[in-house]
């Protein structure tokens, strides 16, 4: 077998011009979900109990670290999707009035509880809309693009939501810093020692 070899210059560029490459073509390396400190146990509830996007977001925060929880974990935190509504607005029309392009709308409400029940990140809504041509002759092939649409807004929204519970965990994490770097007080003078009388 004839094996290729290459020049001592390319094999070290390789990478570089990789990263560029996916850098041009919108990827970008992000940084790890920072969870807050004491979350605790977590459970994902949605008001559809077959909801796709909080499968995602339970995922999600099991890889980030999070211990998953069910129904009957003690003290969980609950990251709860409050609501999600999908609609369609039409935005262009044809010659004979029909709609031929939508405005796509995804809006999820949600908040994050701790075990306690106090809020961690308070009541929220999160709106994402994305645009899409519609063919009035050829509807089952508009039905799939909506579909293929919605996925991808789902990956969106859940880590929109995953992305304002890191803000709130890195802001909680630089208060508690900033906290520890305050000097501590002067105490008060210390009391004379017994028997010690003033000074004459």
């Amino acid at each position: 077998m004839t094996r290729l070899s290459f020049p001592r210059s390319f094999r070290l560029l390789a990478p570089a011009a990789l990263a560029l490459l996916l850098c041009a073509c919108g990827f970008r390396l992000r940084e790890a979900l920072v969870l807050p400190p004491d979350l605790g146990p977590v459970r994902v509830v949605s008001v559809d109990r077959y909801s796709p996007l909080a499968t995602s977001l339970a995922q999600a925060l099991t890889r980030a670290g999070a211990v998953p929880a069910n129904e009957d974990t003690a003290d969980a935190a609950v990251l709860d999707i409050l609501a999600e509504r999908w609609g369609d607005l039409p935005i262009s029309l044809d010659e004979l009035g029909r709609a031929q392009e939508y405005t796509l709308r995804y809006a999820v409400t949600f908040e994050l509880r701790k075990g306690d029940g106090s809020v961690l990140v308070p009541r929220q809504t999160i709106e994402l809309g994305r645009d899409y041509v519609s063919n009035p002759v050829q509807a089952l092939g508009t039905e799939g693009e909506r579909e293929i649409l919605q996925g991808e807004m789902r990956r969106e929204m859940a880590a929109s939501v995953l992305r304002r519970i890191d803000a709130v965990a890195r802001r909680q994490g630089q208060a508690g810093a900033a906290a520890a770097d305050v000097p501590a007080p002067a105490g008060a003078p210390a009391a004379p020692a017994e028997g010690g009388g003033a000074p004459r």
